[in-house]
């Protein structure tokens, strides 16, 4: 199997209503990659996957898989395959049947559709499950026989929406294993829908940060996460501290951020120029207990113990601060007064503010 890129070419989807789901997008997957799409429910994510796979066709702009518009082509002959969340499997059939289902319109016989059913069996290691209905097996299993179905027919391109929404936890980060490892070996692309950012985090090459129809960023999970370029994007992906304010001062790639607790220095991504509404994120594994840099008071409310970990919530001026550190049975939180908190200027980013820079909370609540 080999995979191959897809190409949304200032593509956008109006429904018959009026309503836009997908705003003109630009985005290039890369073939053979394993592309997340992240966002919360209703920002367009699946209507995407659905464009791809032909089951909704652009109100404007192209869908390309290979360089070849797939304009007129529907989903029977796209080179996709689609894994829904319910996974749709037959109950009374073998799993080998239910994987080989897609071959018999092919021509195949019998016994070629059996060996084809099998060595992907072997492929997702369900090799000795065959003869099993899907009933008899585990939901991490069906989910693998779901995989070994979209496999079947060869597709260049295999689209997942949030396939694995219903399994519980421990199970949802052994399938993250398994999923990149399947896809590592047959070279295909991928491209997975879900609104965990863990599950994106983990698996992808690349991940795209969705919100109201629009992508908000495109980069690595690094990327992602330690240098968010929306107000969106460092809130929704992960947990943020947040400080509105102004930029005062601006240089190199830095700025002065004034705030209600004080001025703070941040790396600026924008270029925001003085006078710019603006907020300050940092995340809460990069606050600093008593650091000289970037330093406010606060008053600690609560903690929350996690093992490993200790997460501290301080209230500075009414704001909830969170503070995550490692729990190495060293550190003293004085549970009465003002504690001194910071963060590196480095480990901060200030960002634009106003109505199109809303956070991914403010969003949630709505």
């Amino acid at each position: 199997m080999r995979g191959k890129d897809v190409t949304l070419d200032n593509m956008s989807i109006t429904y018959p209503n009026g309503f836009r789901a997908v705003q003109p997008t630009n985005l290039t997957i890369q073939a053979g990659e394993f592309f997340s799409i992240l966002g919360p429910s209703g920002c367009g994510k699946t209507t995407i996957l659905r464009a791809v796979s032909g089951f909704i066709e652009p109100s404007e702009g192209e869908v390309r898989i290979g360089g070849q518009n797939m304009a007129g082509i529907g989903p029977n002959t796209r080179p996709t395959a689609l894994i829904f969340q319910n996974l749709a499997l037959f109950p009374l059939m073998p799993v080998w049947e239910n994987v080989a289902f897609g071959l018999e319109s092919r021509g195949l016989s019998k016994r070629d559709r059996r060996a084809q059913a099998q060595k992907l069996l072997d492929l997702v290691a369900l090799g000795d499950q065959a003869e099993k209905k899907p009933g008899e097996l585990s939901g991490g299993q069906r989910q693998r026989v779901a995989i070994a179905r979209a496999l079947a027919v060869e597709p260049a391109v295999l689209l997942l929406d949030e396939p694995l929404s219903a399994l519980d936890l421990k199970l949802r980060q052994h399938m993250r294993a398994e999923l990149r490892a399947i896809q590592k070996q047959t070279g295909v692309t991928f491209i997975y829908i879900t609104h965990d950012q863990g599950e994106a985090l983990t698996m992808s090459d690349r991940i795209a940060v969705m919100n109201e129809g629009r992508i908000e960023q495109v980069g690595t999970g690094d990327e992602i996460y330690s240098a968010p370029q929306t107000a969106f994007t460092a809130s929704f992906v992960g947990e943020a501290n947040r400080l509105e304010g102004r930029v005062m001062a601006a240089s190199e790639g830095m700025a002065d951020i004034e705030t209600p607790m004080g001025r703070f220095r941040a790396r600026n991504p924008h270029d925001l120029a003085p006078g710019a509404e603006a907020m300050l994120f940092v995340r809460p594994e990069a606050m600093l207990l008593d650091h000289v840099e970037n330093q406010l008071l606060a008053r600690m409310q609560r903690r929350d113990l996690e093992g490993a970990f200790l997460n501290l919530f301080f209230d500075a001026q009414g704001t909830e601060l969170a503070v995550h550190i490692t729990n190495d049975g060293q550190v003293h939180v004085p549970s009465e007064g003002d504690t001194k908190i910071g963060f590196r200027a480095e480990s901060a980013v200030i960002l634009p503010s106003g109505p199109l820079a809303r956070t991914g909370q403010e969003l949630a609540a709505q």
